[in-house]
């Protein structure tokens, strides 16, 4: 059974042009072409297709799902990887909606709220499966003793910090500074110090990379769009700037 390009970008909401750049660049051949010049992908395609579209949803750039795919021979293990990730992110977006419907239904009642309620399903190792993925178990165990080690007053400051940045990233934004400009800049600086904080010393290709992930992954892009349109973009452009400017290779 086979499906042409228009189908098979219908069903996965995408668009003809996108799979067709995908052949181009060697991600997504079609499964043959036609007399008349059409697309067709048979079922191998399509699963190579869905390993794509999630690790997209994971943040990769298609360089890095190139990779990923090359080394990632057996189908069915890389599936069940996936599957666990998804399975995961599942589990903790129903301990959230659980926790949000306690907080409201002790709220409208005049319960006392309980922290432990509150906050299930936002702790910090809801990455945990997505982070050993991709950088590997020894990358999540530093970073869960690091943020272990901070205590509740370390944990909230950094948090607001964070938060801090983001919200004067779309102050500048929206006023028309440019990624370059000295507001941005300084912005940006605050902005690696916050990540050195959490990893000593990012490298020139990290903040790149993230920068671009910033975009790329919508989980990011939803965080730094909030203060307005175009956000994200701003953030990225404005950490390459700054890579390029002070940091080695």
């Amino acid at each position: 059974m086979e499906w042409s390009i228009q189908d098979i970008a219908r069903r996965a909401g995408t668009t003809s042009r996108t799979l067709r750049h995908y052949d181009d660049i060697g991600l997504l051949p079609p499964s043959r072409i036609g007399g008349n010049g059409y697309r067709y992908y048979d079922q191998s395609a399509l699963v190579r297709l869905q390993r794509i579209l999630l690790l997209r949803e994971l943040g990769l750039g298609l360089p890095a799902i190139a990779e990923v795919l090359a080394g990632q021979r057996d189908e069915t293990a890389a599936l069940r990887t996936h599957l666990r990730l998804l399975e995961h992110e599942r589990e903790r977006i129903g301990r959230q909606i659980a926790s949000v419907r306690t907080t409201l239904r002790k709220t409208e009642e005049g319960e006392e709220l309980m922290a432990d309620e509150i906050l299930d399903g936002f702790d910090h190792d809801r990455h945990k499966e997505e982070v050993i993925e991709r950088w590997g178990r020894d990358a999540y165990e530093s970073s869960d003793r690091w943020w272990r080690s901070l205590g509740d007053e370390g944990r909230q400051s950094f948090q607001q910090r964070e938060l801090d940045i983001a919200l004067d990233f779309g102050k500048a934004a929206r006023a028309g500074a440019s990624p370059d400009s000295e507001e941005a800049q300084a912005i940006t600086r605050r902005h690696y110090t916050w990540l050195s904080d959490a990893s000593p010393d990012p490298s020139k290709g990290y903040f790149i990379g993230l920068a671009e992930m910033y975009v790329a992954d919508p989980r990011f892009a939803a965080h730094y769009d909030r203060h307005g349109e175009g956000v994200a973009e701003f953030v990225r452009d404005a950490m390459k700037v700054y890579a390029e400017r002070h940091l080695g290779d």
